[in-house]
């Protein structure tokens, strides 16, 4: 069985505060919570609480974000594609920042400015249901390209909104990426993408602001069961958007003092911890076309703009074999004792499976004294998906624990 490996961050967090985009601050963020209220169906996702599990851990509380319920998409990529195309579709008819919200961007009026409007992205699967969805809300249409590998489930969910136009291609998902980009080039779409490009800054931001909803929402739900401040955070990476977005946000609201947070990512595919291990301070790439259950992980190539959050405020990396997050998807559909279960897919799972090896393994002892996970350790995940993979889920959660 392959085993999992976990470096400490290089970054000195007693002595040095670096830099930290002020676009994440929850006062600069609040608009965007705003804007998602507004939206039909709108709700906060549960944070669904394992006391159970965190006895048989010998921790003190852990808490999930189930985002399998948002929106009705089955994953959590919908906060970050709606947000960031309101922005573009406010941006195009002039519209002030005080009109962006649901209902008046779907006004007559202006459905009528923007239904010849076409985006295009590149996904796993979750970020482009999110701007299909997305593009059906405000009544445009969009292009998706997913790459070499995806399921053909997921690009079915896709097409079955609005009739979406979807492409597997024979690309890795970074030369999708690419791919979408030429290919707004030469056709005038709009490029709705969640990492950075040369050039191309102020979407993917947008994106990554989105999703600090999700962020929002959990605190304030733990501060309801009385809880200040979390003292673990797990978060699962693929260019690092949501995990650099969360933790950023995390980092201004306690006052650059996050939660001992974990950057989680596929070992095949680990870009982060191969940036922090081998790149001196700078994102690096993982080549190929490497293969893993958590697509909505497997990409091969940091953002380059929440990469310095990630690099600067993170407190470890790891990267997880697929068998830590069957492990995590195993144990949150067949809970402990009287805890509730959690439909959790296989990019949503890891950050519980990593967990669980480390409290339970006893060869991975030290590491589980390192990060400090004891009896007054309080810890956060975010169960970024649900079912988005049917028989692949079926499959995994069926088998004995």
């Amino acid at each position: 069985m392959k085993s999992i490996a976990i470096i400490p961050s290089l970054t000195d967090h007693q002595n040095i505060k670096p830099d930290l985009t002020p676009l994440l601050a929850p006062a600069a963020v609040a608009a965007v919570r705003r804007f998602h209220q507004s939206l039909p169906d709108y709700q906060p996702t549960p944070l669904v609480s394992l006391p159970g599990l965190a006895r048989k851990l010998g921790v003190g509380a852990i808490f999930v974000k189930d985002e399998s319920r948002r929106f009705g998409l089955g994953a959590f990529k919908g906060l970050g594609a709606s947000y960031a195309m309101a922005t573009i579709i406010a941006d195009y008819i002039n519209a002030a920042e005080a009109d962006l919200n649901y209902a008046f961007l779907t006004t007559p009026a202006v459905r009528q400015q923007v239904k010849d409007l076409v985006f295009i992205t590149a996904t796993d699967g979750n970020h482009g249901k999110g701007v299909a969805w997305a593009a059906a809300l405000f009544g445009c249409r969009a292009i998706v390209l997913m790459p070499r590998g995806s399921k053909p489930c997921r690009a079915e969910a896709i097409r079955a909104i609005n009739d979406t136009q979807v492409e597997i291609t024979d690309l890795n998902y970074d030369d999708a990426v690419r791919r979408a980009a030429q290919l707004t080039a030469e056709n005038g779409y709009l490029l709705i993408q969640d990492t950075g490009l040369a050039g191309y800054e102020d979407i993917p931001n947008a994106i990554t602001r989105g999703y600090t909803t999700m962020a929002g929402e959990a605190l304030e739900q733990l501060s309801n069961r009385g809880i200040a401040k979390p003292s673990h955070v797990f978060l699962q990476a693929g260019v690092g958007s949501m995990a650099g977005g969360v933790l950023g946000y995390l980092t201004h609201y306690y006052d650059h003092n996050p939660p001992l947070t974990t950057i989680v990512e596929p070992d095949t595919v680990a870009c982060i911890y191969k940036s922090v291990s081998e790149g001196q301070g700078q994102p690096l790439a993982v080549g190929g076309n490497p293969e893993t259950i958590m697509a909505g992980l497997n990409c091969g190539e940091p953002n380059p703009l929440t990469w310095p959050i990630l690099r600067d405020y993170a407190s470890f990396y790891a990267r997880c074999p697929d068998w830590v997050t069957e492990l995590g998807m195993q144990t949150l559909a067949h809970p402990e004792a009287a805890d509730p279960a959690v439909v959790s897919g296989e990019s949503g799972a890891v950050g519980l499976g990593l967990l669980l090896s480390l409290c339970t393994d006893q060869n991975q002892a030290a590491l589980k004294q390192q990060l400090q996970l004891d009896g007054d350790a309080t810890i956060l995940l975010f169960s970024t998906e649900g079912n988005t993979d049917p028989v692949g889920y079926d499959a995994i959660v069926k088998q004995s624990l």
